[in-house]
């Protein structure tokens, strides 16, 4: 058993090893968790979550990197969630700690931690909203998600950061095909990365075009900027650091920000509420009262949605 409450301060001291044993307890899904978020909750709510996502090659790590970069020249502490594929041998993450970020790994002022999606749509692991708050208390003043990739199931990271950004870059052949599958609708700030390639321009005014297709805006509604950018060079990056910090506000003087973060909130306690019904149900395989309310729907004496809902009594009340 890990002693919780000195792992926390070790954490908030910026002790990497501490903070990769607290997000190793949440991957797991220790017995300690739960005395793990109740140590933490009082310590959260300070960092910037930055989603990042975007079909795959589009140039997510490289971007990440530089807004590490960017962001430590300011002098804060970054922690980056990097969301991987799982392995189907090991169930681990099959990129481990992104090479490309390896320029911040001695870096004491980033942390870095790689994620498994094991099997879960979306685009994220479903421990990262944990995670997130492991790096939040912490001390890390920002957090960058960046996710698998995108399409139609995976625009999760929507749900889970402040602000979301959207990566395309031109000769992808399919980036604005993926905006169509329903990125338009949750890019807070849209990059056209690989801006030196040719296109670039084309992509941008065709997103741009795309944009002004959607919803009408109101007067003073957040209008998501297009930004090109050359990831692999800094160029450009300031820029995209500029528009987050201009939604950030931009959510703050309207309340937008807190508003997230109740939803954001009210959808982890709902999916930690689903999950334990889940097992409990799981537990009741060979119970005797999933097998009476079987014979009793066999019987016709009751109807599945009924026997449902008995059983669920059943369950909340113990």
């Amino acid at each position: 058993m890990q002693d919780v409450s000195s792992l926390v301060a070790q954490a908030r001291e910026g002790r990497p090893r501490a903070v990769a044993r607290l997000i190793s307890l949440v991957e797991g899904a220790s017995p300690q968790l739960r005395e793990v978020m109740e140590a933490l909750a009082p310590l959260t709510g300070n960092a910037y979550v930055v989603g990042l996502t975007g079909s795959p090659g589009v140039g997510k790590s490289t971007s990440t990197s530089a807004l590490v970069t960017a962001y430590r020249k300011q002098g804060k502490r970054v922690g980056v969630l990097a969301v991987d594929p799982s392995s189907p041998f090991s169930g681990g993450a099959l990129l481990g700690d992104r090479v490309r970020m390896s320029e911040h790994a001695s870096d004491p002022g980033v942390y870095i931690r790689s994620m498994a999606t094991r099997g879960h749509l979306g685009g994220l692991a479903w421990a990262a909203p944990q995670a997130i708050r492991v790096l939040d208390a912490a001390g890390c003043d920002v957090v960058l998600v960046e996710t698998v990739g995108v399409g139609q199931s995976e625009v999760e990271i929507a749900s889970q950061a402040d602000t979301s950004v959207v990566l395309l870059a031109p000769g992808m052949g399919d980036g604005i095909q993926a905006a169509k599958a329903g990125i338009l609708e949750i890019g807070d700030v849209y990059v056209v990365n690989k801006a030196d390639r040719d296109g670039a321009d084309a992509t941008a005014r065709e997103l741009n075009h795309m944009l002004g297709l959607g919803e009408a805006r109101a007067a003073g509604d957040w209008r998501p900027p297009i930004v090109k950018t050359v990831a692999a060079r800094g160029e450009g990056v300031d820029e995209v650091v500029e528009a987050l910090e201009k939604h950030r506000a931009w959510m703050e003087e309207r309340d937008v920000l807190a508003e997230r973060r109740r939803a954001r909130a009210a959808r982890e306690v709902e999916t930690i509420a689903v999950t334990t019904l889940r097992e409990r149900i799981g537990d009741l395989h060979g119970d005797r009262r999933l097998g009476a309310l079987a014979e009793r729907i066999v019987a016709r004496e009751l109807d599945p949605y009924r026997a449902a809902d008995e059983l669920v009594a059943g369950l909340t009340r113990g």
